[in-house]
């Protein structure tokens, strides 16, 4: 029986026929004590927590750059829309410094150049404004809707009831999202003709 023990320790690798181990196989690990076990869940732990620091540093570096780059981009945006909007202010200043010029040497001001010059600038400003999607959008005659429209006052129109009657104030759109809404009068119906009742 110790024979056939023996044998097979051989044929695993686990020993020679002795019951000791064979020098092919590797030799067995010895039990850790406590403290080695110990020691090596500390050492796993304060890697587990210099990898963690460094990750929520990564990230809080991440956070940082992101922040910095949408202030910038707002910024840059914010300068595109601003230069353009000079440029109208500029074209005003000289109209209103050419009148003033005229003016001031008693020369009859020119109602017609006026209106001209104010009309250009209107051109230009609307270009501005179709360069970045802003577009005004049609009201007059539309049923009234409180997402786009906003009523000051309802009157007698030859407008069906319930359609915007007059535009007070235009509404404007940027691409497809709202930008302001429209400031609108509210038709209640052609004015009724009836006799009052009494």
């Amino acid at each position: 029986m110790s024979e056939e023990r023996d044998d097979r320790n051989d044929q695993n690798g686990h020993g020679d026929g002795n019951g000791a181990p064979s020098g092919n196989g590797a030799p067995a690990a010895a039990p850790a004590t406590p403290e080695e076990r110990l020691a090596a869940m500390t050492a796993e732990r304060d890697d587990m927590k210099d990898r963690m620091l460094r990750i929520a540093a990564e990230f809080d570096n991440w956070k940082k750059r992101s922040r910095k780059e949408q202030t910038e981009a707002v910024a840059q945006a914010r300068e595109s829309v601003l230069k353009d909007v000079l440029e109208i202010a500029d074209n005003l200043e000289r109209a209103t410094g050419a009148q003033a010029q005229a003016g001031g040497k008693g020369a009859a001001v020119d109602g017609a150049a006026v209106v001209k010059g104010v009309n250009l600038v209107l051109r230009l400003f609307q270009q501005k404004l179709e360069r970045y999607e802003v577009r005004p959008f049609e009201t007059v005659g539309q049923p009234f809707d409180p997402r786009v429209h906003e009523a000051i006052s309802r009157v007698e129109s030859d407008v069906p009831a319930g359609a915007i009657a007059n535009e007070l104030q235009k509404g404007y759109r940027i691409g497809e999202r709202l930008l302001r809404p429209a400031m609108v009068s509210v038709s209640t119906g052609p004015k009724s003709n009836k006799p009052p009742e009494g």
